[in-house]
């Protein structure tokens, strides 16, 4: 975009982008989510920042200064939920300390979660306020203007919003469903993800993936749930749950239906690895599914390791975390069971007060919001990062909070009004000298560490590009790598790592060939089909030593094939020994075969560059 003449040249380029895969021209404004970039391109030019400032540092910064609102919005969710500003203060102390656990934007700037997680905790936050009773009409509308605009930009500038969000619905159907928050205030929260997800599916050229997302067929199909069983909320205990049950029953159906009649319309394949790896990561079979495998395998995608607990007790936010949630879990259960006793909404909601337990709605919101990721953290690593950043907003509002200290003390049969505020202010006061003692010199340290990028191969490797090829050459290798040539060279290539377009994970399966059992022909043929010019082998791929048997990538495209794994070890008995060698290592041995169709151009300790023949 600062490259273009102009800035409709700039719009018009990534529209119609012939310049990132080969033989393609795609809509990158729908491909991918990349708005962000485009606004602060739009905003560097405007402003008179040009000669001061280098377009880098101005994201950077940019990305830094968001992570502080980041902070702001936990800190503010912490204050509403807690009604002490020290509450907000321990929890962005906390978010500091477990920085490791809780933002990956220290070492991995340009993420997509970076740019969406902000404005997720401005959703947490507005949620928060406006599930508060008696709100004021206006304040009521600014709230909701609030969550919808940052409903909005969370689903712009991350792909994978649609699944955190399908999350949130789940928490706002648990809570509804158990008189826990006011139905309309559910509604409106209902309609606001709709709406937010569907502005962007038009502003992303109506990408299919969105229309058949899970998250729109649950939300319609609990809205006309809701007409459809009317009387949901009368009864007794057993009637209630008996209608519970069979509410259940019909918005998961209805979901699966909507959702299967979308993507049949759309013929809709985009999300398809997902679904394939979570039904072998819950144990619903086993898959040969390559894209899935790729993702079962990497660790990221693995059970949450246990010594993350271990550092989350060392700043003490696990245990306070667990005490908390133990409190409040007891509080919604004896909740819960008197809504379910009470015959009507009505009365369920005007005895509320005389329950000797009470639980706020923005409570409720973020212990069910904490439980649920909760447990996608712990099925999935790579989602620590949404439910630690909330833990330590959740585990500092109950240190701080009137009300959990009251049922503790109530409990113990040592309530008494001075204890409750002796309390609710020692114990975060305390925490907060601890942690400023023990982690305040190593911040202090880390501060003045000063890093920088060591990595000759690649970069010498990159600079041989940009001197002794075409800029029009096309270049096949792994999706990481080819990410780097494109930013370092600008070069065009066959694959790269978005992968949520079914093509392009069909091209990625075939591209990798150049690491199984094929022939240098069908190697050829493949590559040739792709307008490809120039291959890169990586020996850290060919001679994988970092993954178990199973899960190297050479590994993976083996059993894909229908071939035999290499190493001792079992296989499979339909697999059957591969005709040809290993395609990576045998082209090193510059056999006439290989020489025929690839000619070696240049070669460090780490990668391998091959140009390919015009020959057919």
């Amino acid at each position: 975009m600062l490259q273009a003449p102009t800035l409709m040249q700039g719009f018009h380029g990534l529209i119609y982008d012939n310049k990132t895969e080969s033989m393609k021209t795609i809509n990158l404004l729908q491909r991918m989510n990349i708005y962000q970039e485009v606004f602060l391109s739009i905003l560097y030019r405007a402003l008179p920042i040009q000669k001061y400032l280098e377009p880098v540092y101005f994201y950077i910064y940019t990305l830094f200064g968001l992570q502080a609102v980041y902070v702001t919005a936990l800190y503010i969710t912490s204050w509403l939920l807690s009604g002490t500003w020290l509450s907000g203060l321990l929890a962005a102390f906390w978010y500091v300390t477990n920085r490791i656990d809780t933002t990956r934007v220290e070492f991995t700037i340009p993420l997509r979660e970076n740019w969406a997680l902000p404005f997720f905790a401005i959703q947490i936050a507005a949620i928060t306020y406006f599930l508060r009773p008696n709100l004021q009409s206006l304040s009521e509308r600014l709230t909701l203007l609030a969550i919808f605009i940052s409903t909005f930009l969370f689903s712009l500038t991350w792909q994978f919003n649609q699944f955190m969000m399908l999350m949130q619905a789940f928490v706002l159907f648990i809570l509804d469903s158990l008189d826990m928050l006011p139905a309309m205030k559910a509604t409106w929260l209902y309609s606001i993800q709709i709406t937010g997800l569907l502005l962007v599916c038009i502003l992303q050229f109506f990408n299919s993936m969105i229309l058949g997302s899970l998250l729109i067929s649950f939300n319609l199909s609990v809205l006309i749930a809701r007409k459809l069983q009317k009387n949901l909320k009368s009864g007794n205990l057993l009637n209630r749950i008996r209608k519970l049950l069979l509410h259940l029953f019909v918005v998961f159906c209805l979901t699966l239906f909507l959702n299967n009649i979308i993507k049949k319309i759309l013929n809709l394949k985009s999300d398809e690895h997902i679904f394939n790896f979570l039904k072998a990561k819950f144990g619903f079979g086993a898959t040969r599914d390559f894209d899935a495998n790729l993702y079962l395998c990497e660790e990221a995608f693995g059970l949450l390791p246990f010594n993350t607990f271990a550092r989350l007790s060392d700043t003490l936010l696990f245990y306070a975390y667990i005490f908390v949630l133990s409190i409040t879990v007891i509080a919604a259960l004896v909740v819960v069971f008197h809504n379910l006793s009470d015959s009507t909404t009505e009365q369920s909601m005007g005895k509320m007060g005389n329950c000797t337990v009470d639980l706020k709605p923005g409570t409720a919101y973020n212990l069910m919001h904490s439980i649920l990721f909760g447990f996608l953290a712990l099925s999935t690593m790579r989602m620590k990062y949404l439910w630690i950043s909330h833990m330590c907003v959740f585990a500092s509002f109950g240190l701080c909070s009137r009300e959990v200290w009251e049922l503790l003390l109530k409990l113990l049969h040592l309530y008494n009004p001075k204890r409750i505020c002796v309390m609710r202010y020692s114990v975060p006061i305390l925490i907060l000298l601890y942690l400023c003692y023990k982690f305040w010199p190593g911040m202090m340290d880390e501060l003045s560490e000063l890093r920088e990028f060591y990595d000759p191969d690649t970069v010498e490797l990159m600079n041989w590009i940009n001197s002794n090829t075409p800029r029009k050459a096309v270049f096949a290798g792994s999706m990481q790598l080819l990410a780097g040539v494109k930013l370092c060279t600008g070069r065009t290539l066959t694959n790269h790592p978005h992968y949520e377009d079914n093509s392009l994970r069909e091209r990625t399966k075939a591209v990798y060939q150049i690491y199984a059992k094929r022939s240098p022909e069908e190697v050829h043929a493949l590559l040739k089909s792709f307008g490809t010019d120039y291959v890169i082998l990586e020996d850290s791929i060919c001679y994988e030593r970092r993954h178990h048997r199973g899960c190297r990538l050479r590994d993976l495209l083996d059993v894909a094939n229908g071939h035999m794994m290499d190493g001792p070890g079992e296989n499979d008995p339909d697999l059957k020994p591969a005709d040809h060698p290993r395609f990576c290592e045998e082209i090193k041995r510059n056999l006439p075969p290989y020489m025929a169709h690839f000619t070696r151009v240049f070669q460090n300790k780490t990668f391998h560059v091959y140009k390919l023949s015009r020959n057919k």
